[in-house]
Formats: structure tokens, C-alpha cells, sequence
């Protein structure tokens, strides 16, 4: 386990090579909210990525698993700021021939605006039922679940689990505008998604899919937010994507 810093914030990195010591492209994998980066769908996906021959980068971001930051206050712009940090520090590191992302849910998002703000340095992206929809429910006043005043945004407001957020998540998730970081991104893209996705409906990556300028989109039948149903199809299309990209 490493450990790095972004802006004061200690994040939790676990770096995971394949089988051999030679020079390879690395992945950035990114975790959903409320979640970590130890998850089973989260660490089968990275798996996934080293038998193909990737090292992999499993990160908590802000408010999230063994980094740090208080939940209640992370934002999507610290989440990319925080992949951002690790982009950086994996740019570094000798063995490292290119760099991709890969994300789940409102990781998915985070790694498409990190890719959209440096497509000079990601070579492609695997994103799983990516939360594109975040920043429109937050200007239309739903998120979540969560109804709200789109322009008289509360201190606070109730989320999953009996959680909280900042007002300042909905303030900052106003202000993105997932179509320019997807206009602004050449390189390969798999949109991995459920059709019995109870949080991101299939649309979504859909619309997603029809604008990046290359991009797969795997629909597989019956699964759900968190691929746990058929998680063996996920790592299969995953190391397939991986193959043909490298």
C-alpha cells in the first residue's frame, strides 16, 4: 500500500502488477460513492485488467476507505483533483508505459472528467456503469433520491445510508458539464452496463457511448449496479477490451 498526498489529503493507493517485472501500461481504478477500493466487483474489475497484462492502481478518494477527508464534504472536483495527484505519481513510477482509467458509478464520472481534463496522458478508459446523470440531477433539483431547491441549495441534504452531504457536493456538481470532458477524449472507451441497473439507467451510458469518438458499450442482460450477479461476463469483457487496446 501507498500512500500520497493531493492539496493536504492523504489518499490510499494499493499498486498491483501482473505476473513479471517488464515495463506495461498501468490503470487507475477508481471506486463509486459510498464505497472503497476493496470492494469484490471493484477488485475482480482489476484482476481483470492484470491477466491482460496492465498493472493496476486501486485508490480511495476523498472521504472514502483509508483515505482522508470528511464524507460529507467531498465533491467531484476533489475527487478528480484526486486522480489528478495519482495520474501524477503513476507518471512517475519507471515501469509504466501508458496510463488508462477506469472508474465505477460516480468513479466512472471522475475518471471521464480527469481523461477529458488530460487526454494528452490517458490512453483510454473502462469505465462501469459510469453516474453520468449526477451533475443534471443536481441542476434539476434530484439526486439521489434527494429532492431539493436547484437554486436555493440547503447547507445540507440526506443521501443513502443514512448519510449527509455538504451543500457545496450539489454547487460544484451544477457546474460540470459531462459532454465536454467526453468531446474533448480520442482514445479507446469500454462503457460497461447492467440492464437491471437500479442507479444509472442504461440510457445513460447509452447517450454516453453514441457521443465519445470511439467507444464499446457492453449491455449485459440482467445485471446490476454493483455486477454482482454475472461478475464473471464484467471481468471477461474487461480483459477482452484490455487485450485489444494494448
Amino acid at each position: 500500500m501507498f500512500f500520497i498526498e493531493d492539496d493536504g489529503i492523504r489518499l490510499s493507493l494499493e499498486l498491483e502488477r501482473p505476473e513479471g517485472t517488464g515495463p506495461c501500461p498501468l490503470v487507475i481504478v477508481l471506486h463509486g460513492f459510498t464505497s472503497a477500493k476493496d470492494r469484490p466487483h471493484t477488485i475482480l474489475a482489476a484482476e481483470a485488467m492484470r491477466a491482460a497484462g496492465f498493472a493496476t492502481i486501486r485508490m480511495d478518494l476523498y472521504g472514502h476507505g483509508e483515505s482522508g477527508g470528511e464524507f460529507r464534504k467531498h465533491t467531484l472536483w476533489k475527487w478528480v483533483s484526486n486522480v489528478m495527484a495519482a495520474i501524477s505519481w503513476a507518471r512517475g513510477l519507471d515501469f509504466v508505459t501508458d496510463i488508462y482509467l477506469s472508474g465505477h458509478s460516480q468513479g466512472g464520472l471522475a475518471a471521464a472528467l480527469a481523461a477529458g481534463m488530460e487526454p494528452d496522458r490517458i490512453r483510454g478508459l473502462i469505465l462501469r456503469a459510469p453516474a453520468f446523470m449526477i451533475p443534471d440531477g443536481a441542476r434539476e433539483g434530484c439526486l439521489l433520491g434527494a429532492r431539493f431547491d436547484p437554486d436555493r441549495i440547503p447547507d445540507s441534504f440526506p443521501v443513502i445510508k443514512g448519510l449527509e452531504l455538504d451543500g457545496e457536493y450539489l454547487r460544484v456538481a451544477q457546474t460540470i458539464r459531462p459532454e465536454e470532458a467526453m468531446d474533448r477524449f480520442k482514445g479507446p472507451v469500454l462503457i460497461l452496463q447492467g440492464d437491471e441497473d437500479d442507479m444509472v439507467p442504461v440510457q445513460v451510458s447509452a447517450r454516453a457511448a453514441e457521443r465519445y469518438a470511439q467507444c464499446e458499450l457492453a449491455v449485459i442482460p440482467g445485471e446490476t449496479h454493483h455486477f454482482d450477479r454475472y461478475p464473471e461476463e464484467m471481468t471477461r469483457r474487461i480483459r477482452s477490451f484490455c487485450e485489444k487496446i494494448r
